[in-house]
């Protein structure tokens, strides 16, 4: 199995590269993510990935190491090919990914061009309990690290409304409109609480 290659970077597209290592041209599948990512020098270290099949060895291309994890945890799924995972990874990064599977978001996932709402629930079933173990996650809802969503939260709770409740409802808000100030997220949640 081919883990990573040092090398030079001889050409770059959106969707693949080509690394050469001692003489030899490597082609690499990569996502978005990915060429987002590359540096801007020649000298490079890629994680891999090597699939074969009968007709096929096909090599994917990762410049984290936590992409690589969640490729691989996506291709176990049944019904998500390299093809879809490597989708996946190009729509969303990989701790987004992370996220929309911890939390069960089914829209997020099914959001992703080529994935249904089966596909999308199976791939929350298969990985949840992996993903929150690999990861060392507790059960989340959805990121919590917005301190917006905190400071509107405990005005909620002094408010009289339970956490549980006004955590529904700005999400909801703040998934409309990521640039409101506290008060107005605040504004916007009571309307609908």
């Amino acid at each position: 199995m081919i883990t990573h290659l040092s090398g030079r970077l001889v050409e770059k597209s959106p969707t693949y590269i080509v690394v050469e290592c001692g003489g030899v041209g490597y082609f690499l599948h990569i996502s978005l993510h990915t060429f987002s990512l590359l540096p801007e020098d020649e000298n490079i270290t890629i994680y891999t990935h090597l699939q074969i099949k009968e007709d096929a060895h096909t090599l994917f291309g990762f410049v984290e190491k936590a992409e690589r994890e969640i490729f691989l945890l996506l291709t176990s799924v049944s019904g998500i090919g390299p093809s879809i995972a490597r989708t996946m990874l190009s729509s969303l990064t990989p701790s987004q990914v992370r996220d929309a599977i911890a939390g069960g978001d089914v829209a997020t996932i099914q959001g992703i061009k080529g994935i249904g709402a089966k596909t999308a629930q199976r791939v929350i079933v298969d990985l949840k309990d992996k993903i929150l173990k690999v990861y060392a996650m507790d059960e989340v809802s959805l990121p919590s690290n917005n301190t917006t969503k905190e400071e509107a939260l405990s005005a909620l709770e002094v408010l009289g409304f339970t956490r549980r409740q006004s955590e529904r409802v700005v999400d909801q808000v703040l998934s409309q409109d990521t640039s409101l100030s506290v008060e107005d997220t605040i504004k916007q949640a009571l309307k609908n609480l």
